[in-house]
């Protein structure tokens, strides 16, 4: 992606079925839930370089003995930095004690971060500072084990002030008001009251305080302590969580926004939000790994029995387009062939554009994500050169020369890597104008890989934020070239509305096509219906989520598809560029038949899937009408 956007986070819940003593005799390491911890998190970096952090709960530890464990870091390199502090801890203790290594329950006991259920998160700071105390899990800490709660997850909720309201009125005086904190705290309150209801319970009956405790971890019902807390929830999520005596969980939003898989054996529960990542670092073949249901949790007991329950009902499936198109990792088998057919679904719109002249068309695209997309784009051309191929053989017949048919079969796409991202370039210089020289040399290219006035220049890019890379960097430096046409292919449609559910688009002036709508009322004269909706997203302010529309629909209503891409050509072409340019976005019907199983598709159409996304796109409206910088949720 040429525009760098932060996005979902990533989450890896590992809970070891087995005693430690089980793996060391089996895999020759009592360390074996920290090596896959830390596989889980490194194969899920790309969802999260501004912090990471990782909880283990031990169990069946006496009174006064540590079982939970945590350690955060907002390093740059924060995977690295905190396996290298749990891997420094357990050396020294070690080197201190070089006889523990063969004593699995002393090692337990002494060492902070050898437990059996882990919980590890990767963090993209799409809202608040990244300083350490917004590094996930959050603790919640408790003299009752039960009372305990870490969480992790990955996830925005549109209405956290009423979600933080209710805990005042409970009471509670939480110590921010962040989606986070507002879900730990409400967790935290139905956990206590689940703890309460037991005890009283079990009081009742005659029981003692320190014979209840035991029997309220083992009767503990997450599964209504989760329906409870999860109510009024409104976002996309998946939250995952440890009660400090053992028991864990991660529980989906009812519309799949975020992403959850989960694999079981008998040595072992995992989940993560990427299927590939448990299929590699388990070594599991792609169908033993699960989906976790929209508004479904998988809870997995302390004495290792697991379920899965649904905890809300599910609705209509809404999953996030986005991680198909560019957020997960492109080694799942799945996501992988999506993003080939939609590389393959732009050739008929590419054909008009070059004027179906492709032994003058070289293909190319911008590094590293859209490379998929570019494969896909260039099968759909051989496919469509063999038809071409095939139809001149058979018109020819028995007159056909073997040097014609060495020319018919000669012809194939042109390739070539025009675009080279310089990674280790690092825009040191403050002044504005050098720093805009800077920015434009992100990218190098290739000379002399296209003929100069002769080819058309097709680069395809994953998808258009900002376009502000495109104006300031690629599309001047692939101009020097000196091609006939650049043509810019956007495996994603264009993005029109801001998104409130974890990625890191929350203001609508930042969106191209937002601008481009607003030129286009401009040039035709209808610049007065940008106030007409501001007035209507005024009037509705304060309605109930439930009733409130999304009057931002109205902005685009008059133009096509096409008109919005044209205004965009103009709006980023380059004042020094010389050449042809053409923008082509992918459509919403071809991007639904790519990817069929991920719906979710808001910042395209304005169809946001929980009522709380048309309360924020109508204050990320009014926001950009009265000048206001701050996000709409």
């Amino acid at each position: 992606m040429s525009d760098a956007i932060k996005h979902e986070c990533g989450i890896a819940l590992l809970r070891l079925l087995k005693p430690l003593s089980y793996y060391q005799e089996k895999y020759g390491t009592p360390f074996y839930g920290i090596h896959k911890m830390y596989l889980l998190l490194e194969k899920q970096h790309n969802r999260g370089q501004d912090g990471a952090g990782i909880a283990t709960v031990k169990l069946q530890m006496q009174p006064g003995e540590r079982y939970i464990a945590r350690v955060r870091s907002n390093d740059a390199q924060p995977i690295q930095d905190i396996f290298k502090q749990i891997n420094q801890h357990i050396n020294d203790l070690l080197e201190k004690n070089p006889t523990l290594k063969g004593d699995v329950d002393q090692l337990k006991r002494i060492v902070p971060y050898l437990g059996e259920v882990y919980l590890g998160h990767v963090r993209y700071g799409t809202f608040g500072k990244n300083s350490i105390e917004n590094v996930h899990p959050f603790l919640r800490e408790n003299n009752w084990n039960y009372r305990n709660l870490i969480l992790a997850g990955n996830f925005n909720l549109t209405n956290v002030n009423e979600l933080f309201n209710k805990l005042v009125e409970l009471g509670q005086h939480p110590i921010a008001k962040t989606d986070t904190i507002t879900v730990m705290e409400r967790i935290g309150h139905f956990l206590d009251t689940e703890v309460e209801e037991c005890y009283q319970k079990l009081k009742a009956e005659g029981i003692s305080k320190k014979e209840a405790s035991v029997l309220i971890a083992q009767q503990l019902d997450m599964i209504r302590v989760l329906q409870r807390a999860a109510t009024r929830w409104d976002g996309g999520y998946a939250m995952a969580g440890i009660v400090g005596h053992g028991d864990a969980f991660v529980i989906r939003d009812p519309a799949g926004i975020r992403p959850a898989y989960y694999y079981k054996d008998e040595e072992i529960v995992v989940v993560a939000s990427e299927r590939a990542v448990i299929q590699t670092a388990f070594n599991v073949p792609f169908e033993r790994v699960e989906e976790l249901s929209p508004g479904a949790a998988i809870l997995i007991k302390h004495d290792a029995t697991t379920q899965i329950a649904q905890i809300l009902p599910a609705t209509e499936r809404k999953a996030c387009s986005f991680e198909r198109i560019y957020f997960s990792r492109g080694s799942d088998q799945e996501i992988y062939r999506e993003r080939k057919k939609l590389g393959a679904l732009l050739l008929p719109k590419v054909l008009k554009s070059i004027e179906n002249d492709l032994t003058n068309t070289v293909f190319s695209y911008i590094p590293n994500t859209a490379e998929t997309s570019f494969y896909g784009l260039i099968e759909a051309v051989s496919e469509h050169l063999n038809q071409q191929k095939k139809q001149q053989i058979l018109q020819a017949g028995n007159t056909l020369s073997e040097s014609q048919l060495t020319q018919i079969l000669s012809v194939r796409p042109r390739i070539e890597k025009v675009a080279v991202k310089d990674v280790k370039l690092r825009t040191f210089i403050t002044e504005d104008s050098g720093r805009e020289d800077m920015v434009a040399h992100v990218y190098d290219i290739t000379y002399g890989a296209v003929r100069r006035n002769e080819d058309n220049l097709v680069i395809i890019d994953d998808s258009i934020v900002r376009g502000t890379t495109l104006k300031k960097s690629i599309l001047n430096i692939l101009s020097r070239l000196e091609p006939k046409k650049i043509v810019v292919l956007s495996s994603a449609p264009e993005i029109r509305y801001p998104d409130c559910y974890g990625i890191d688009m929350a203001r609508l002036e930042d969106l191209i096509a937002f601008d481009a709508a607003l030129e286009l009322h401009k040039d035709r004269g209808t610049y007065d219906i940008v106030a007409q909706i501001y007035h209507k997203c005024i009037a509705q302010k304060h309605k109930p989520d439930s009733e409130i529309v999304n009057y931002v629909k109205e902005l685009y209503a008059p133009f096509t598809s096409e008109e919005l891409a044209q205004k965009v050509v103009q709006l980023l072409r380059p004042e020094t560029m010389t050449c042809q340019l053409d923008i082509i976005f992918q459509s919403v019907e071809n991007l639904h038949k790519a990817c069929p199983k991920n719906l979710g598709d808001w910042y395209f159409t304005g169809d946001y899937p929980t009522v709380g996304g048309n309360r924020v796109v109508n204050q990320a409206y009014i926001n950009f009408y009265e000048g206001n910088k701050e996000r709409a949720y």
